[in-house]
């Protein structure tokens, strides 16, 4: 095929036109599908049967220190991170990570001690949600690369997909959005706030919290019909689930956390951008039946979380941002390899 004709095609785009969602659709289409697979494509993890209603749950992330690691983060916070990225998508299908394989692509130049320190933190990461290290790969490159792919077992009637919302359902989160995004800004953009307001919001990005707990206490309650993890933002998180749900979204209020607003007002920005559009925070979004609400909340806040409502689920396709009255779209959009830059 001649270049013209490949590029009318859609053939000769690049990575960067593509981005990550496109490429990813572009792997898949190309893969055979297993018979009566657990977890469709597109969803957080991917799982295979065991037998007896069981599934081996598996996820692969990785961090690149080029397009992943903010200037400032240590190697010690950056392999952690690296372990939290996998459990939080566990966590957003309920289920208990067992053990950890984990690949390095390492620079040629990298000192004994930072290879130490990277050890150490991927330890802790997989320690702190008890979770092992059992092995993996060594290799070198031209860039730090942290390739984690992690392991667990569930019952398959308990996993908490993305594509099981239902219209009237109660639509809920993990937490308060925005800091992340605001620490990354104080990062790269140079903006200014109080010394203790930047350490929270710094710390937001240098030291992400998976909702595990949250995740098994909501699997274990059987009230919830869709959930995902939020680390490409509340935005895009929410027409994920409406996408896969074959649903949309009214939302009533935006859980924007105060040093976020606090951040905003002191800078001229937007909080409520922040923390719709931010992404790289692992807060689980979650639709609840909503004869089960108290289940849900209940048992939540039973290992020390909280869960915030949101809105609810609708039949249009939309995701519609209500306040005062006033009816706005939600953009279908938030952090995307490829595209969106650290």
């Amino acid at each position: 095929m001649g270049k013209v004709k490949a590029q009318k095609a859609g053939l000769g785009e690049t990575s960067g036109e593509l981005g990550e969602r496109r490429i990813i659709e572009v792997l898949r289409k190309r893969f055979d599908v297993m018979p009566d697979l657990p977890v469709l494509f597109g969803d957080d993890v991917s799982a295979v049967s065991v037998g007896d209603g069981r599934v081996a749950v598996l996820k692969a992330d990785m961090l690149v220190d080029k397009t992943d690691v903010p200037r400032g983060m240590s190697l010690w916070q950056a392999a952690r991170k690296a372990v939290v990225m996998n459990v939080s998508d566990f966590a957003a299908k309920g289920v208990e990570p067992k053990a950890a394989l984990v690949s390095l692509g390492l620079p040629r130049n990298l000192l004994r001690k930072d290879v130490e320190e990277i050890a150490r933190g991927l330890n802790t990461g997989a320690r702190q949600y008890g979770a092992y290290i059992v092995g993996g790969d060594t290799g070198e490159a031209s860039d730090l690369v942290i390739a984690v792919s992690l392991f667990g077992t569930a019952e398959k009637k308990a996993l908490m997909l993305r594509s099981g919302a239902k219209v009237g359902d109660i639509v809920a989160v993990t937490g308060f959005f925005g800091k992340s995004a605001a620490g990354l800004r104080l990062l790269l953009d140079g903006f200014a706030v109080s010394k203790e307001l930047r350490e929270v919001l710094v710390s937001a990005v240098f030291m992400p919290q998976a909702r595990l707990k949250e995740g098994l206490a909501l699997s274990g309650s059987r009230a919830v019909t869709a959930s995902i993890d939020s680390s490409d933002g509340l935005a895009w998180s929410l027409h994920e689930i409406g996408r896969m749900s074959g649903v949309g979204f009214l939302v009533s209020s935006v859980p924007v956390a105060h040093e976020v607003k606090c951040f905003a007002e002191f800078n001229g920005l937007d909080a409520l951008e922040l923390a719709l559009y931010g992404g790289e925070e692992y807060e689980l979004v979650v639709t609840v039946k909503p004869k089960l609400w108290v289940d849900a909340e209940t048992a939540v806040e039973a290992v020390g979380g909280r869960l915030l409502p949101i809105g609810k689920v609708t039949r249009g396709k939309q995701v519609i941002l209500e306040v005062d009255g006033k009816k706005c779209p939600i953009e279908a959009r938030g952090w995307e390899h490829f595209k969106s830059k650290i």
